[in-house]
């Protein structure tokens, strides 16, 4: 039975090749965006691994250099020397195209921090600390750009293999089981047609046959039977 209710006529069937045909470009098309998009995703997933731990390492450092600040001078001149810095860095966010999709590109313009306490009440410690928080900017900038472009891309190639799936799986099935269906109605019709015609052929060449020669046929029947 045919997975879709349409006429089992010639123009249901012309039109259903032509969406069949193109509803299998698509999937083409589709398949291939869906191969680009694991690649790329793979891809960006890796070195946001690598972003990941070079700025884990980096954060660790900071880290390091800041306890020892604590140590040496305590943490209400910490928290001083803190407020007396004006960050200097620019951040750049830009979008790059990828099979349709915006995957934004993250860039840090590192400036030297504008410093307003003095020598006293810190130590060479806390300018350390300062400079390996700063450093670590340009990688946690690189590492938000990895993750929201493995994000987007992990989306966009959820919702093509959606449609894959729709395509391969309801659709292509439905159109080629109907497109069969109808085949099958009009190779019967034509069949029937066949059969039609011949026994209209056959009774138009009796019918035009010489009354003569029919009834010679009839007498020559009725010899046979005495």
């Amino acid at each position: 039975m045919a997975k879709l209710k349409v006429a089992p006529t010639k123009s249901s069937y012309l039109a259903l090749r032509r969406q069949l045909a193109f509803a299998q470009e698509g999937y083409d098309l589709l398949e291939q965006k869906r191969q680009i998009l694991v690649f790329e995703l793979m891809s960006r997933l890796s070195r946001a691994r690598q972003a990941e731990r070079r700025a884990a390492g980096a954060m660790e450092g900071a880290f390091g250099a800041l306890r020892e600040a604590l140590l040496d001078i305590g943490s209400e001149a910490i928290d001083r020397a803190a407020i007396a810095v004006l960050p200097g860095y620019k951040l750049h966010i830009d979008d790059q195209a990828l099979m349709g999709l915006r995957v934004p590109k993250v860039a840090v313009e590192l400036e030297p921090p504008s410093v307003h306490y003095g020598v006293g009440g810190t130590s060479a410690r806390t300018d350390e600390a300062l400079r390996r928080f700063t450093e670590t900017l340009a990688l946690l900038a690189e590492l938000a750009e990895f993750e929201n472009a493995v994000l987007r891309l992990a989306l966009e190639l959820r919702k093509t293999q959606r449609r894959c799936n729709a395509l391969s799986k309801v659709f292509i099935p439905d159109y080629s089981e109907t497109i069969g269906y109808i085949l099958s109605s009009l190779e019967e019709r034509e069949r029937e047609s066949f059969v039609i015609l011949r026994m209209v052929k056959d009774r138009l060449a009796r019918a035009s046959e010489p009354l003569s020669a029919r009834d010679g046929a009839a007498d020559e029947g009725s010899a046979g039977h005495a």
